[in-house]
């Protein structure tokens, strides 16, 4: 694995597809834990990381340190890049171009890793890994908020958009919603305690049940599982009810 990155990195570092290498310092390349379960999914980096060739050591760095603190979750647990490797000048907003010509080295860095859940932070990131895995994506920039904090899994991947943590800086007021969906990284990290003898299990097993219901809740939000729930308060829920509460007739 590693000299397959390492040699995506000196792609990286000498990369030229775009304007962009113009302006910059340097590219910057992803860092952190190669076994990442969770892999971040920035923008571009800052005029600081520009510099020093470092992921989030500005105040968005700072804020992001603080989420994930109060998540239980280590930086270096994670694995953290960009989609656009190339500081944008004076923090303006990408060209479609630059997407275009860069996004492939996070594809090649998403292969590498393979992780259990990709993270987009903000609208840019989360409308290209959204359209890579082909989840159905808004029309409109601000109907994106709604998607951060919710799991999704589609072609194989899960996906977990979040907002990024620089709108903090801009929204402090923002910070209590913004920590509870951070928090649920810290759920995601093991398994729902049921599931060895869940009835979801047998029959996924069984190939009764398709694996998107295991994967968004058994090994993903499992908190948010209505049998789950009810498991926990000792009531009675039959074996045919779906994560989200409906009854299903399961093929046999």
């Amino acid at each position: 694995m590693e000299p397959d990155l390492h040699k995506l990195n000196s792609i990286i570092r000498q990369c030229e597809r775009c304007q962009l290498a113009e302006t910059r310092q340097q590219a910057l390349t992803g860092e952190g834990n190669l076994k990442a379960k969770f892999f971040l999914v920035a923008l571009s980096p800052g005029e600081r990381e520009d510099r020093e060739g470092k992921m989030f050591i500005g105040p968005s760095g700072r804020m992001l340190d603080e989420l994930l603190k109060t998540a239980d979750i280590k930086r270096q647990e994670l694995y953290i890049s960009n989609l656009i490797k190339c500081n944008l000048p004076q923090n303006r907003k990408p060209k479609m171009r630059e997407i275009e010509a860069c996004h492939i080295y996070l594809d090649d860095e998403l292969e590498v890793i393979q992780p259990e859940f990709i993270v987009p932070l903000g609208f840019y990131t989360s409308r290209y890994i959204l359209g890579k895995y082909k989840v159905e994506i808004p029309s409109s920039k601000a109907d994106y908020r709604q998607l951060y904090g919710k799991l999704f899994y589609s072609s194989g991947q899960k996906i977990y958009p979040l907002p990024h943590p620089a709108s903090l800086l801009y929204n402090p007021e923002q910070l209590p919603g913004t920590q509870k969906m951070y928090n649920k990284l810290k759920i995601f990290q093991n398994e729902c305690k049921w599931y060895c003898c869940c009835p979801m299990k047998r029959f996924y097993e069984q190939g009764r049940l398709l694996r998107k219901w295991i994967e968004l809740y058994c090994h993903g939000d499992w908190q948010n599982c209505v049998r789950c729930q009810m498991e926990e308060r000792g009531e009675y829920h039959p074996d045919n009810m779906l994560p989200d509460g409906n009854i299903t007739y399961m093929k046999r």
